[in-house]
């Protein structure tokens, strides 16, 4: 019977589902100067498929959609609208180690946000880091052979 079994599993016809995109959130910076700018971005993106929540902050200059969507077809929707538009560039200012790093900080950013770049000063936790700091003089539980 493993024979028949597997020779009917190749010839059965079954319809193959469509994987569904993952849960995300993707957040967007898009210049909108009035209501009409707004409603537009917003009847774009909430018209998309898989898109569960639009939220449209205009003093932030920032759309989040929620929902099973592709980032990129999500920016691709908002410049269909004519607005000049990129993905999120800022992060909170507390989540930065060093915030005033030269290309960090923005004047255009929002209060509370600095831009996201990697940080010029390595994190304390970094492996190398760690073992650089292992055999140093400053270090008072380093190795004594040294």
């Amino acid at each position: 019977m493993g024979v028949l079994d597997h020779l009917f599993d190749l010839f059965e016809i079954t319809p193959r589902r469509k994987r569904r995109k993952p849960w995300q959130t993707v957040e967007i910076k898009v210049k909108m100067d009035c209501d009409g700018c707004e409603r537009r971005v917003r009847h774009a993106v909430s018209s998309m498929k898989g898109a569960k929540s639009v939220e449209v902050n205009r003093k932030q200059s920032r759309v989040t959609v929620t929902g099973h969507v592709d980032p990129n077809k999500v920016l691709k929707k908002v410049k269909s609208t004519g607005k000049r538009a990129e993905f999120w560039p800022y992060v909170p200012y507390n989540l930065v180690a060093y915030p005033y790093v030269a290309q960090a900080y923005d004047k255009k950013a929002p209060s509370g946000y600095v831009r996201n770049v990697a940080q010029a000063l390595p994190s304390p936790n970094a492996a190398d880091e760690k073992l650089v700091s292992l055999f140093s003089d400053e270090n008072p539980n380093a190795c004594s052979i040294m």
